[in-house]
C-alpha cells in the first residue's frame, strides 16, 4: 500500500503542475490587458509600458512562468492587480468562511442521506426505500441557486428568520449550507441505496447468514464496511469542490469566500488573483481526493493492490 500511496503523491504533483501551467497560459489568453485596466481610459502608451513593468508583463511568457513557479515555492502568491495586497494575505482572510461553508454542508449532507440511503438499501421495496428515492430525484432535479432563492424568499424576505447576505456569523451560514446540503443529500443516498443493496446480493454475505450469524451485525460489520466506499469517494469529491469554492452560492449569499472572490477577479481581469486561486483550488481538490483514497485503501487494502 505504501507504493500506491507514494506513486499517488506524485500523481498529485504533477496534476498541480498541469493545473499552474494551463491556469497561466488561460489567464494570459483572456481579452484584454490588466496593467491598462488599473490606469485611467486616457493613460497613454507609455504610462501602460511602465505599468506593464512594473507588474512583470514585459517579460516573456516562460520568464513570468518561471517567476510565477518560483514565488508559489516560496509562499508567494504574487500580489492583487485590483487590491494592491498579496494575494495569501487575501485567500487567508476569505478562506475560512468557505471553510466554514463546505464543513457544514458535508456534515448536513452526511447526516442526511447516510442514515437514509443505508436503511433504504437494506429494506428495499419499502416505503423507506420510495421516500430515499423520491428525495433524491426532488433535490437533484432543482438547481442550487433556484433552492437559494426560495429560501432567502421564504425565510430572510418573508418570515424575516435567518439573514440573507453576509457572513459574519453562523445564522449567515444556515440557507447557504441547507442549499448545498440537500444537493449533496440527494447524491448521497442513491449512491449509498445501491452500494448497501449490491454488497447485500454479494455471495459472501449469504454465505455469512448462513453461518448463522445475525442480520444486524451483518449489515453492520460486513456489507456497510464495503458499503461506505463509494460514499466516501462522493464525500471527498464534493469537499474538495466546496473548498475549492462555490462560486454561485458564495456570490447568490455575498459570503465573501474565496468562489466570490474568484468570480470577482475573473471580472475585473486579475490575472494574478485568477491563476493563485486556480492554484489554491486544485491543491485543496487534490489533497482531499489523496486522503479519499488512503482511508478508501485502509477500508479495503485490496484497492491498492487492484491500482498497481
Amino acid at each position: 500500500m505504501i507504493s500506491y500511496l507514494i506513486r499517488r503523491f506524485f500523481q498529485s504533483v504533477i496534476v498541480l503542475f498541469v493545473v499552474t501551467l494551463f491556469a497561466f497560459a488561460l489567464v494570459r489568453m483572456a481579452p484584454g490587458n490588466p496593467a491598462r485596466l488599473l490606469l485611467h481610459d486616457d493613460a497613454s502608451d507609455e504610462m501602460v509600458a511602465a505599468m506593464e513593468a512594473r507588474l512583470g508583463l514585459d517579460k516573456p511568457l516562460p520568464v513570468q512562468f518561471f517567476n510565477y513557479i518560483a514565488g508559489v515555492l516560496r509562499g508567494d502568491l504574487g500580489t492583487s492587480i485590483v487590491y494592491g495586497q498579496p494575494i495569501s494575505r487575501i485567500i487567508a482572510a476569505r478562506l475560512p468562511t468557505t471553510i466554514i461553508l463546505a464543513v457544514g454542508t458535508v456534515i448536513v449532507g452526511c447526516l442526511l442521506a447516510i442514515p437514509l440511503g443505508i436503511i433504504a438499501g437494506v429494506k428495499r421495496g419499502s416505503i423507506i426505500d420510495f421516500f430515499s428515492l423520491l428525495f433524491a430525484l426532488l433535490f437533484q432535479s432543482m438547481a442550487n441557486i433556484w433552492v437559494a432563492i426560495m429560501l432567502i424568499f421564504i425565510f430572510a424576505v418573508s418570515l424575516g428568520w435567518l439573514p440573507a447576505l453576509g457572513a459574519s456569523s453562523l445564522q449567515h451560514f444556515i440557507l447557504p449550507v441547507i442549499t448545498l446540503g440537500t444537493s449533496m443529500a440527494a447524491i448521497l443516498a442513491r449512491v449509498a441505496r445501491s452500494g448497501m443493496a449490491d454488497v447485500l446480493s454479494e455471495d459472501y454475505i449469504t454465505t455469512t447468514y448462513a453461518r448463522g450469524i445475525g442480520r444486524f451485525k451483518v449489515n453492520t460489520k460486513y456489507a456497510l464496511r464495503n458499503a461506505l466506499i463509494p460514499v466516501i469517494t462522493i464525500i471527498g469529491i464534493n469537499l474538495g469542490t466546496y473548498l475549492a469554492g462555490s462560486v454561485v452560492i458564495e456570490t447568490v449569499f455575498a459570503m465573501g469566500g474565496i468562489g466570490q472572490l474568484l468570480n470577482q477577479s475573473i471580472s475585473s481581469r486579475d490575472y494574478v488573483a485568477v491563476q493563485s486561486l486556480l492554484l489554491i483550488s486544485a491543491f485543496l481538490f487534490t489533497a482531499i481526493n489523496f486522503l479519499v483514497d488512503v482511508v478508501n485503501s485502509i477500508i479495503d487494502p485490496r484497492l491498492s493492490f487492484y491500482n498497481r
